[in-house]
């Protein structure tokens, strides 16, 4: 597993749009913007970050600037501006070789999973899976902020289960309404093994692509395990019930040690089924935890995709720790 070079106060995190545009939320990209900047980052945007575009421009365009994140010598991280739903059609045109060639940190959330993914399956790199470069848009230094900066930076952080969750989407204010509380039919769970994961809405249409390469990533680290880390933005339980099915048949779940399943933002059933039913018909044996800070509700922790994770789960709360090599 490669590891790029940790940040350090004055280096350059690069913004491109590969998913959309954030035109439409210029003040609140530009405070997130002020978060990373009083952490001692420099900023650097592609020409297409602040169009007001659900595609951020053409898909052609969006991987040619997306690119020059991992072409720029100086740049130490490429940062996905937003999420979004069209990162998907950029796939065929991205130059995998070049961030090969060039590997430095990837980081984003949501829609931006197809990047990700590939770039941890297929190039064997570590990427940063939970904040967009727009996500750090708050009030104040919340804990789950501060542990994302940490890790950027290299960090060793054992993030904990957080106290409350705030259960309206995207509302103007961040208010921590709800009592957090990380469900299982186990007791208790302590497993260290390979975190592997992302959105969940995003990595089904990846199964079978040439932009994934889960089969050779389960091999090489079959040894270790595998922690899967799923966040869903508004899958119905059914979904995900054949979404967990499809991965297990195409032998994703291969050594997989846990499955840990987020807060679903928009949660729905078509039948009755419940995210848990779905989980325990599709897991088997397979452990697995669910309501989760991973994902699309706040707070959420940031996940070192591709390094091995600490997890451990007891009556309702948990605590996770990346082993980064």
């Amino acid at each position: 597993m490669i590891f790029p070079e940790f940040l350090d106060v004055g280096d350059l995190i690069m913004i491109s749009a590969p998913s959309a545009g954030v035109g439409r939320k210029l003040e609140s990209f530009d405070h997130s913007l002020e978060i990373l900047r009083s952490a001692g980052f420099r900023l650097q945007e592609t020409a297409s970050v602040r169009l007001n575009d659900m595609r951020g421009g053409d898909a052609v365009t969006r991987a040619k600037e997306f690119a020059e994140c991992f072409r720029n010598p100086d740049a130490k991280m490429a940062a996905c501006a937003a999420g979004g739903d069209f990162l998907f059609e950029t796939l065929p045109y991205i130059d995998w070789e070049v961030m090969k060639e060039n590997p430095k940190w990837l980081m984003g959330a949501s829609d931006p999973t197809s990047l990700l993914y590939g770039y941890l399956t297929k190039c064997d790199t570590a990427v940063i899976y939970g904040m967009n470069a727009g996500s750090f848009d708050v009030e104040e230094m919340y804990p789950f902020i501060k542990d994302s900066l940490d890790i950027i930076k290299g960090r060793r952080v054992i993030q904990h289960s957080y106290d409350k969750f705030a259960s309206v989407p995207f509302a103007d204010e961040l208010v921590f309404d709800k009592e957090t509380e990380w469900k299982s039919p186990l007791d208790e769970l302590d497993v260290t093994a390979r975190a592997i994961g992302g959105c969940l809405d995003v990595l089904k249409d990846l199964i079978g692509t040439p932009y994934e390469d889960t089969k050779g990533f389960v091999r090489k680290y079959r040894d270790d395990g595998l922690i899967w880390f799923l966040d869903v933005y508004s899958m119905p339980a059914e979904h995900v019930y054949r979404t967990l099915l499809q991965m297990k048949y195409a032998g994703w779940l291969d050594h997989a040690k846990a499955v840990v399943l987020g807060r679903v933002l928009f949660s729905s059933s078509e039948t009755g089924m419940t995210y848990e039913e779905a989980l325990r018909r599709a897991c088997g044996d397979i452990p697995y935890v669910y309501d989760a800070d991973v994902g699309h509700t706040d707070p959420c922790m940031t996940l070192l995709l591709g390094a091995k994770a600490h997890l451990k789960y007891r009556a309702g709360k948990a605590s996770l720790e990346f082993l980064h090599e």
